[in-house]
């Protein structure tokens, strides 16, 4: 009985390491066999892993004309590990790059990985390539990998697309997506629809000989991953229009925005100086960032949305809308601007007076608007100077001042119209009144508004009380596609007062300061302003909206230290209303003066 026992023992232990034996047997022929994964591993020495960079989505204006296109470059990869031995010379004057930079890129390459790709030249044009790619044999441990490049058939739109660039190691901490040497949108629309232009990256894996060819793909292409191009734009912007825009800004330092009242779209954000967008392309990029960084003129500033001015006389429908809406102003009253009734703030102009609300719109009476306010901040239903005020400033911040819009373009500002707070801060609370904030009533003082928020305030007016978020991308994708909606604020002003007000800008541009600008069949409603710059000489704006009924165009032009509205803002934007509206330009003899004319040196 112990005998057979024993035997049973023996068996079971024979089965169980036949099992396991089989367990083994059947692992291997996998991993070997069927399973390939494992093989990726270990050929890794003689396989090459190639990221498939897709194309960034292309970009068109409202009618479909191509703005900002791909074209091909490369980058030459390195893996350290397979470098054998060259002729350096000849390699680096392939590259156009010095001899003596060769053994350092090697080195950091080294120090990043023997093993792993790595960047050693990047963004070889496809001429240089071309002469590169014959030699490839000669130069084992170094690949091509396929790039595109921003390209911009026209030299115009810089500040509106703003550019790509190579992403930073903070950026890819951020994003997992991202790995070094990828590009991203930095600035501009490159940068809020970076999800939508960037695509979707691929990969393939290549089987590569002994003399650095490639043979093939590994395990014909299974493994591979195909990149996607990213979305194309359509932007509401008139290409033809910014170009124009562009033109007559030249030799100039401001901005114009001009807006589609009915649907927030921006036809036209021109700031200047600007640049050619090309000069930030390609391996120039860092040279002549450098060089646009150190001129004195900024021209890298987004004015038309960074830069931030008092709006001067094109504010003074605010004060009267405000004080309208809070039965401190009608239609009857009248208020003289001469002798002391009219103090402290002085008229800059020979008119009738006393004056209504109308005249005091045409003529750009200071006293009048400095009276309204007054009515508002002192005799104001709301139980005090201080809530009076806070009263005001809501509904000046109802008209899209003091907060940013919410465009879609990045690096929006939001302007200054100061809290009373900040009144409580500089003078004491209770310790402030009317006359110590006079200054307001004229669009002075502490108040900030940028080009894009005046062009919003010329829309607001022509929608009589309110306005879409101004934005550049109309569809996604294709032309035909919609974007979600944008969000509509409507003010805290009724919409019979906007009546007055714009009674009063159609009459700046019939009877006052616009009317040597009229333009034939079309009726603008506008308001120039001459605003007071501490740093220097006055800045010209204006803002208005055409034609007066129906609108179809509203516009802003800040030129900076050129003096009066009338001079400079209001006959440029006079000129890109014809052009919107009319498609050509009859005054050429004013057009000529205005493109040939020099501000800046």
């Amino acid at each position: 009985m112990a005998q057979k026992s024993n035997v049973s023992r023996q068996q079971t232990v024979l089965a169980i390491f036949l099992v396991i034996g089989a367990i083994y047997i059947i692992r291997l022929f996998y991993i070997q066999v069927i399973d390939k994964s494992y093989t990726l591993s270990a050929n890794n020495n003689v396989l090459r892993y190639v990221t498939q960079y897709p194309a960034r989505g292309l970009i068109y204006d409202r009618n479909g004309k191509l703005l900002v296109y791909n074209e091909a470059v490369y980058d030459l990869m390195v893996l350290p590990a397979q470098v054998g031995e060259i002729d350096t010379v000849e390699f680096c004057n392939l590259l156009q790059i010095p001899v003596e930079g060769f053994r350092e890129r090697l080195n950091k390459a080294r120090k990043y990985s023997k093993y792993k790709p790595s960047l050693f030249e990047k963004q070889i044009s496809k001429e240089t390539y071309g002469f590169l790619e014959e030699k490839m044999y000669k130069y084992k441990g170094f690949f091509v990998q396929p790039r595109t490049l921003r390209k911009y058939p026209k030299p115009i739109g810089a500040h509106l697309f703003g550019y790509v660039g190579e992403v930073t190691q903070s950026m890819i901490d951020r994003n997992p997506y991202y790995k070094s040497g990828d590009y991203i949108g930095i600035n501009g629309i490159e940068k809020s629809y970076e999800e939508v232009l960037r695509g979707k990256k691929g990969l393939k894996i290549k089987m590569v000989d002994v003399h650095n060819r490639e043979v093939g793909s590994y395990a014909d292409g299974r493994f591979d991953t195909t990149s996607v191009m990213g979305q194309d734009l359509y932007l509401s912007i008139d290409g033809e229009l910014q170009e124009y825009g562009e033109q007559l800004m030249t030799g100039k330092m401001g901005s114009i925005v001009a807006i589609e009242p009915a649907s927030g779209e921006i036809l036209a954000f021109i700031s200047s100086p600007s640049y050619d967008p090309n000069l930030l392309v390609g391996r120039v990029r860092g040279k002549n960032f450098k060089l646009l960084t150190e001129d004195p003129v900024k021209p890298l500033l987004n004015r038309a949305m960074m830069g931030a001015y008092p709006p001067g006389s094109t504010f003074k429908m605010v004060t009267d809308l405000v004080g309208l809406q809070e039965g401190l102003l009608t239609t009857q009253t009248r208020y003289t601007c001469q002798g002391p009734g009219s103090s402290p703030i002085r008229c800059t102009h020979n008119h009738q007076s006393p004056l209504d609300v109308l005249v005091a719109i045409q003529q750009s009476c200071n006293p009048f608007h400095w009276l309204v306010f007054r009515s508002i901040i002192t005799g104001g239903g709301h139980g005090s100077i201080r809530n009076n005020y806070v009263a005001w400033r809501k509904h000046v911040i109802s008209l899209g001042f003091g907060k940013k819009l919410g465009t879609d373009i990045q690096s929006e500002l939001s302007g200054n119209i100061p809290s009373a707070e900040t009144f409580d801060k500089i003078y004491g609370k209770g310790r402030w009144n009317a006359m110590t904030i006079r200054s307001l009533s004229i669009g002075q003082g502490e108040i900030l508004v940028t080009p894009l928020q005046l062009a919003n305030y010329a829309a607001l007016m022509a929608n009589r009380g309110q306005y879409i978020v101004p934005h550049v991308v109309k569809s996604i994708g294709n032309q035909n596609s919609k974007t979600a909606p944008f969000q509509r604020h409507i003010s805290t002003i009724d919409r019979q007062h906007f009546e007055i007000a714009i009674e009063g800008m159609r009459q700046v541009a019939t009877l006052g300061t616009a009317k040597w600008y009229q333009i034939e069949g079309i009726t603008m409603a506008g308001k120039t302003g001459t605003a007071e710059n501490p740093h220097g000489e006055d800045h010209s704006l204006y803002m208005a909206f055409a034609p007066e009924d129906n609108p179809k165009i509203a516009i802003a032009v800040v030129i900076e230290n050129a003096g009066f509205g009338s001079t400079w803002a209001l006959p440029i934007a006079s000129l890109m209303i014809e052009k919107y509206i009319n498609r050509e330009v009859k005054r050429t003899d004013l057009e000529e003066r205005m493109i040939s004319s020099k501000l800046i040196n």
